[in-house]
């Protein structure tokens, strides 16, 4: 079973406080892709970003993601992934049409159990990174939600509680 766990879910849901709580707790947490695109490409000429280019956005969240667990590979222990492969192959195939969700989680799968923060309009910020609308967040958790379990991955929808208690949630619930 893989020790790979990903954080998916709605934009602005609390996955990156997450992930740094459980990074606090001595956890191996990967920063999304998605995020360290937009700060690469807001650096440079920025026509891989989501508002400008959707496909190549996803195209190089893959690459990432696929990058990610190479690294992370020697990791022992659980390594939480904020996002990951295939919410960047979701975005790819919702855009493009191009079918390779089923393939990439042939050959990178990750933990049976799948972590999703919901849409929560209390916390929801828009930021430099993230300038898409909670409509479009939640437009996007939808496919999320409905991909992973197709996909073969139970996904455990994470309660609206502190930091903390999501953190013991999800550990909890991986034993």
């Amino acid at each position: 079973m893989s020790r790979f766990v990903v954080i998916s879910g709605c934009s602005g849901g609390g996955k990156s406080t997450l992930l740094g709580e459980l990074g606090a707790r001595g956890f191996s947490v990967v920063e999304e892709p998605g995020r360290r695109i937009v700060r690469q490409e807001m650096q440079g000429e920025g026509r891989a970003l989501p508002w400008v280019d959707l496909a190549a956005f996803a195209r190089l969240a893959i690459d990432m993601a696929v990058a990610d667990r190479q690294v992370a590979a020697g990791n022992t222990g659980w390594t939480f992934f904020d996002r990951g492969l295939i919410d960047a192959a979701v975005a790819l195939e919702q855009m493009t049409g191009e079918p390779m969700v089923e393939r990439l989680n042939e050959i990178h799968p990750y933990h049976p159990t799948v972590f999703m923060t919901p849409p929560w309009p209390e916390i929801y910020e828009g930021d430099a990174e993230r300038l898409h609308s909670l409509d479009d967040a939640v437009a996007e958790y939808e496919r999320l939600a409905a991909a992973y379990p197709k996909l073969g991955y139970e996904v455990m929808v994470l309660p609206k509680v502190s930091v903390v208690e999501r953190a013991d949630f999800v550990l909890s619930a991986l034993g």
